[in-house]
């Protein structure tokens, strides 16, 4: 049985427990532009990391198949790991925002 959230109970700033610490560090999240680039002279146009040819959906799939941050990262070096966190944020934030809308 899931517990009741009310306004008492829900603390917006407590990290969520499927988010790793290093996504709720109280450091500033980059903005998209700094961390996502589409170009329709590279991959014609797909999303990909800033300074890299790395498709951003790369890294979800990775994620997506049971891989760690890590492996990611060690496949794809032209990606750092600020980037690679970065655009984790951001995708948690846009979700958090379109559920918070609906």
């Amino acid at each position: 049985m899931r517990p009741q959230l009310n306004a008492k109970t829900l603390d917006t700033n407590a990290r969520p427990p499927y988010l790793p610490r290093s996504l709720c560090r109280d450091r500033p999240v980059r903005m998209a532009s700094d961390v996502v680039h589409s170009d329709p002279d590279i991959l014609g146009g797909i999303p990909v990391f800033v300074g890299t040819r790395v498709p951003l959906q790369t890294l979800f799939d990775y994620l997506e198949g049971g891989d760690t941050l890590d492996e990611f990262l060690h496949q794809f070096p032209s990606v750092s790991r600020e980037q690679a966190l970065a655009a984790l944020a951001l995708a948690r934030d846009s979700l958090l925002a379109r559920a918070r809308s609906v």
